[in-house]
């Protein structure tokens, strides 16, 4: 599949917005203690994406009540659902300036990835840090996706092409209106 950038400006794939608020404290000391650790720009998208898929948990799998939508609200409180993840995820990756994009599938309901452009490459790369559990094993791969789940033509299943520089409108509505991640998982979006 080829991926589509929204906008040909990539200035838009490292700003912050609402969502996307890299500029957090929160968001900003995360990245620099990733960041020591992890010199160089493969090692610590490398190091941020296991972060929030393994170090922040998807709410579904733990039950946590909690819905959070802000990247720095989803690393301070170490949960959120994929949407949530994908948004911390790429405010780590743009505040150590690597341009990242917010992308989606839609599975019967829509699942939230992100997709990367480390410095030097081509193209733009799709990740999952949705979590693993048993049955799925999302992985950080640059050339082959290594997603945490496949899509599935014959049930509907599709990629969306497009790479948003901003969470999708339908996405973060869902988000901000549910009180509690019980109400999200009834009306999560079952298209963009």
């Amino acid at each position: 599949m080829e991926l589509i950038q929204q906008t040909a400006d990539s200035s838009a794939y490292l700003a912050t917005d609402e969502a996307v608020d890299h500029e957090h404290p929160v968001v900003r000391a995360t990245a620099g203690r990733l960041r020591r650790d992890n010199p160089g720009a493969y090692a610590y998208a490398r190091a941020a994406f296991e972060f929030v898929r393994d170090a922040v948990t998807h709410s579904i799998d733990t039950d946590d009540p909690r819905v959070t939508w802000r990247a720095s609200d989803v690393l301070e409180a170490r949960t959120g659902i994929c949407y949530a993840k994908a948004h911390a995820l790429a405010a780590l990756l743009r505040a150590e300036g690597i341009p990242a994009a917010l992308c989606y599938q839609n599975l019967g309901v829509v699942h939230g990835l992100v997709a990367l452009r480390l410095p030097g490459r081509d193209h733009w790369s799709r990740i999952d840090p949705r979590g693993n559990k048993p049955g799925v094993d999302a992985r950080f791969s640059l050339d082959e996706e290594r997603l945490a789940f496949p899509v599935d033509p014959e049930s509907n299943e599709m990629d969306y092409p497009v790479l948003y520089a901003a969470p999708h409108p339908v996405v973060l509505a869902a988000l901000k209106a549910a009180p509690d991640r019980e109400t999200l998982c009834r009306t999560l979006p079952t298209a963009l």
